[in-house]
């Protein structure tokens, strides 16, 4: 045997910062994730203490004042905050999601007016790509913008946009060439200062209720010229190359809401007793914890390699289209069934906000939903084997 044989082991720093972000968000976050569910409004301890402790968007680059923390070390972070918060882990998430088109496709001079306020912490970022009548099908937007003169003016609406209203920065698609298909989306950036940009009402969900999840308004929204990501025609291939890149955290957050649920419905039944004896004892339910445990395990070694695929830019994109899509599918769907057993195993005390598990189960829904639906996960994923 060799003690220093470093495959499948995970770096001291990564460690280190796991202990670091978990400290962190049991002392600073926990104490208010059922008061944010609650009351349905936006985690700002969970945004102060992963500003103060760099933790809010450790993904962007040392060039921009960034931590340039790598895509295993992102997911690590994410999913140690989800498993006391999933509305808080979307803070880190989504600020990746909504600045990974700049990081891939913009030019060094738009990253330089984005990404340095997202790594200090003064400013979050979303990403706008679903329209009421363009969610799996994307390519179906509304949305347009057209040049005039130095400026583009965009007009139209986007739905399911993650920390609307709370982002200063927003990643938009949309059209500038109807007759090109998905050729003629482009990609641009929007401040929430630009003129013709509103925010719209807060949608009413059945989980994530800390994250604000609204709509974005378009009317004649005049941005300068040198906000667009890239060529014109660009966007839907940037689009889809950052997906790639960010559904492992999305399973990077089911995951950590998963690994909640284990932990608190291992504690639960320990303690609590029936027919004279903890349940715990039992062998049923040693075998439920034994699954969850072992689903868990899985689920975290199919993110960590898709985050460190994805880091190293291995293969071709179609070859990391298929295990980040296989990543966010598999540990959204553990986290669902994950969640569900662990309300099982609190008995009817599970069926009540008294305990986390109700909350950890409706916040693993929306994992199985976003960033692509896991049917549409299964569609590239034999897109991928049959090509």
């Amino acid at each position: 045997m060799d003690p220093s044989f470093e495959t499948y082991q995970l770096t001291d720093e990564h460690n280190a910062l796991r202990e670091a972000v978990r400290a962190m968000a049991e002392k600073e976050i926990a104490p208010y994730a059922a008061e944010c569910d609650e009351q349905e409004r936006f985690p700002r301890e969970a945004l102060d203490a992963l500003v103060k402790s760099g933790f809010a968007a450790v993904h962007v680059p040392e060039d921009y004042g960034g931590q340039g923390a790598d895509s295993v070390a992102t997911c690590i972070v994410i999913e140690e905050v989800a498993r006391v918060c999933g509305s808080s882990s979307l803070i880190p998430a989504v600020n990746k999601l909504g600045t990974m088109p700049i990081l891939l496709s913009a030019s060094e001079d738009l990253k330089q007016q984005v990404l340095p306020s997202i790594a200090s912490g003064e400013a979050m970022a979303s990403y706008a790509l679903s329209e009421r009548e363009a969610g799996s099908d994307a390519a179906s937007m509304k949305t347009r913008a057209r040049q005039y003169g130095d400026n583009w003016v965009l007009n139209g609406s986007k739905c399911w946009i993650t920390n609307g209203g709370e982002s200063s920065w927003y990643t938009v698609m949309a059209v500038t060439d109807p007759d090109k298909g998905a050729s003629g989306i482009s990609a641009f950036v929007v401040h929430a200062d630009d003129p013709g940009f509103e925010v719209g009402g807060k949608e009413k969900k059945l989980g994530i209720k800390g994250s604000p999840t609204t709509e974005l308004h378009f009317t004649d929204c005049t941005i300068p010229g040198d906000r667009i990501i890239g060529e014109p025609g660009t966007g839907f291939k940037t689009a889809l190359r950052t997906l790639d890149h960010t559904r492992p955290t999305i399973g990077a957050q089911a995951l950590g809401i998963a690994q909640g649920a284990l932990d608190a419905a291992t504690d639960y039944v320990k303690e609590r007793k029936q027919f004279g004896t903890a349940i715990a004892d039992f062998q049923g339910v040693q075998f439920m914890l034994a699954d969850m445990a072992m689903k868990i395990e899985a689920a975290r070694h199919m993110v960590y390699v898709a985050a460190a695929r994805a880091e190293r830019g291995e293969g071709g994109e179609g070859d990391l289209g298929f295990i980040s899509a296989a990543a966010k599918c598999y540990a959204s769907d553990v986290a669902m069934e994950v969640t569900t057993n662990a309300v099982q195993l609190f008995g009817g005390a599970g069926y009540t906000r008294d305990f986390p598990v109700e909350r950890m189960m409706r916040d693993a829904k929306i994992t199985q939903i976003y960033e692509g639906t896991n049917q549409i996960q299964r569609m590239v994923m034999a897109r991928s084997l049959l090509k």
